[in-house]
């Protein structure tokens, strides 16, 4: 297959705070929402690898540089670090094919624009953000050195399934509505329910609990995975209504544990108290950026090789 030239549009530059040079990159100059990248420069070049630092559902980067400094410590590590924006804006799907496809167009962009070749880079994300990273490790064939994930949700069938089950506990308030567009969303992408469209979930999905053949996770059983998750199971339960059926630490902790059965010796759950913040307004969230010590997540990475 001929390659294709990605047509390049450096939309600004700038300096931030930290003495770094921001710069935004289309891959398509005639569309600045969606196909591209910002990329945090090291302050000095060349760079000593390079990192994937993916949103959340509905971040932007701007948003995530407001949410966190671990983009500009990665860049201040010596990592060229870059924040990518998928095909359908930030309000991709992510763990589709489509976004996987526009993911790999960044990063093939990124090798050739930068001349990385022999380099180690790292993949990591927050959310959904999180799910992209490791559904990504899942099929590359190279491999990252090392993923992160900020409490991704993995399992597609347990998120659709909770989120049903929101939807009709919640009998005295309106449903939530982040559930029943996912819910929607999710029977969009996958061509159904669990129980219609089931092999798309198990396909689909980074992890799934009830594929009994754990296809997906045995392509990453070599590989340096740590995942981080802070379950503040009384703040859900009297801020959101929800038990710990509702939350992403359960099919975090139950991966982690098939990997480590399969033999992965480097896959990690995290588990933080009281870290999860979010700015500005210092808001009490523990499904937050600041879970990660970004200092001690920044050494890890760099120690795998």
């Amino acid at each position: 297959m001929p390659r294709i030239k990605l047509t390049i549009l450096t939309l600004f530059i700038l300096i931030n705070a930290f003495g770094q040079k921001i710069e935004k990159v289309f891959l398509d100059k005639n569309d600045s929402s969606k196909n591209c990248y910002t990329i945090i420069y090291p302050p000095k070049l060349p760079c000593t690898g390079y990192i994937f630092i993916i949103p959340g559902f509905g971040e932007t980067a701007e948003r995530v540089l407001e949410q966190t400094d671990l983009p500009k410590l990665t860049a201040k590590s010596g990592l060229l670090t870059i924040i990518p924006t998928f095909q359908d804006g930030v309000l991709s799907f992510g763990i589709d094919t489509l976004s996987q496809q526009s993911f790999n167009n960044i990063i093939l962009d990124v090798k050739e624009k930068h001349k990385l070749t022999d380099h180690n880079y790292y993949v990591g994300g927050f959310s959904i953000g999180g799910s992209v990273a490791i559904k990504f490790a899942e099929n590359a064939i190279i491999k990252p050195t090392a993923v992160f994930a900020i409490d991704p949700p993995l399992d597609l069938e347990r998120y659709y399934n909770s989120s049903k089950r929101e939807i009709r506990l919640s009998i005295n308030k309106s449903p939530d509505e982040e559930r029943v567009y996912f819910i929607e969303r999710i029977e969009k992408e996958m061509g159904g329910s669990p129980e219609t469209a089931l092999k798309n979930y198990f396909k689909t999905s980074p992890y799934s609990f009830n594929d009994t053949s754990q296809t997906a996770i045995k392509n990453i059983v070599k590989l340096p995975l740590r995942i981080y998750s802070e379950p503040d199971i009384n703040w859900w339960l009297k801020e959101n209504e929800e038990d710990f059926t509702g939350m992403n630490v359960t099919e975090c902790s139950a991966m982690i544990n098939e990997l480590k059965r399969l033999g992965n010796t480097k896959a990690e759950l995290i588990i933080t108290q009281n870290k999860g913040y979010r700015k500005p307004d210092g808001s009490r969230h523990p499904h937050s950026w600041s879970i990660v010590d970004n200092s001690e997540l920044i050494k890890w990475l760099l120690g795998q090789k």
